[in-house]
């Protein structure tokens, strides 16, 4: 009989595969729940409502560094995305360029989110700007009363909770923030009144990956320690299955007689990926990875998020690490 296990993950052309039925774990008979990022990781971090989960991987750091080993990850990483396109300032704010970015108030719907980790990274490293150049505002984007996952306390660092009543969205619009970071863009953009900080973005990202090798990693998928401690051979049985899942829809993507995305070009942007970041541009696993994951966790460390440097071998299911040859 198929073990039941319960995954909260969104749904993505990466995910369908298990969605639909057409991949299945072998052993496992899958419940997939397809929530947004924001609901599945506070009902996880929040309650562990799930035997496994898509997981921010900024907050799985932070977790792992605070002796958390509630949960275990394997390495498969559901979203990614370069993240310079997701700065937008206010027009008026006399921010040009990034290092204009000292001395100004950013809002960021929760501090610890990934693409803000990531986005704060480049920021020091390539421009100059650090955390605590700036004057930071948490709280909901366009709901009033989000509040940190897991709690947050950096010496020296001005980081402001914003009021029950307000939302980073309407504090753009009013002039009291000049700027916000983060996943999501604010509800007046595009507008009069608000902009990217990097307009050629696609340019910049680009140049980025060319210079450091990095494709920002958002997500991981996380299971429930005392489930692998029983069934230790779900971790990579779910890996399997995500990877082949994955390996389907990159099939799709070049195939040429019907197009998979609502895309007109869709043929053009996997060639020109390809010829900018290889042909699995997209890769699960540790040693694929192992210098994007190290970014990360350096990041965490400088912006006083993770307490320590959890070794990246420890982050993931052993059974995930390598494979066997016939």
């Amino acid at each position: 009989m198929a073990l039941r296990v319960t995954l909260a993950c969104g749904a993505t052309d990466r995910t369908m595969p298990l969605i639909n039925g057409d991949v299945r774990p072998a052993g496992i008979d899958l419940t997939f729940l397809r929530m947004y990022p924001e609901e599945v990781f506070w009902r996880m971090t929040r309650h562990a409502e799930f035997d496994a989960a898509e997981m921010s991987l900024s907050s799985y750091l932070l977790r792992r560094s605070r002796n958390d080993d509630a949960l275990l990850a394997i390495p498969v990483f559901t979203s990614r995305m370069f993240r310079h396109s997701c700065v937008w300032v206010r027009r008026d704010a006399g921010i040009n360029e990034a290092p204009d970015l000292r001395g100004k108030r950013l809002g960021v719907p929760e501090y610890q989110v990934t693409a803000a980790v990531w986005i704060r990274g480049f920021l020091s490293d390539d421009y100059g700007v650090r955390p605590t150049d700036v004057h930071w505002y948490s709280g909901g984007m366009y709901q009033p009363g989000r509040v940190e996952k897991l709690p947050i306390d950096i010496p020296g660092l001005d980081l402001n909770t914003i009021r029950p009543d307000q939302t980073l969205s309407q504090m753009l619009e009013d002039g009291e923030i000049d700027g916000i970071i983060g996943p999501r863009p604010p509800s007046n953009f595009p507008g009069p009144k608000t902009q990217r900080l990097f307009p050629d973005f696609r340019h910049v990202e680009a140049d980025y990956f060319k210079r450091t090798g990095v494709f920002p990693i958002m997500h991981t998928v996380v299971v429930r320690r005392e489930l692998l401690e029983r069934e230790p051979w779900v971790a990579r049985n779910l890996y399997d299955a995500f990877t082949e899942a994955k390996a389907r829809v990159m099939a799709q993507l070049t195939e040429p007689v019907a197009l998979a995305a609502t895309l007109p070009w869709q043929l053009a942007e996997v060639e020109e990926t390809r010829a900018l970041m290889g042909d699995d541009y997209w890769p699960y696993g540790v040693n694929a990875n192992r210098a994007t994951i190290d970014t990360l966790i350096r990041y965490s460390c400088e912006q006083g998020l993770a307490q320590r440097a959890v070794p990246i071998d420890d982050l993931f299911a052993p059974s995930t690490l390598d494979d066997y040859r016939i």
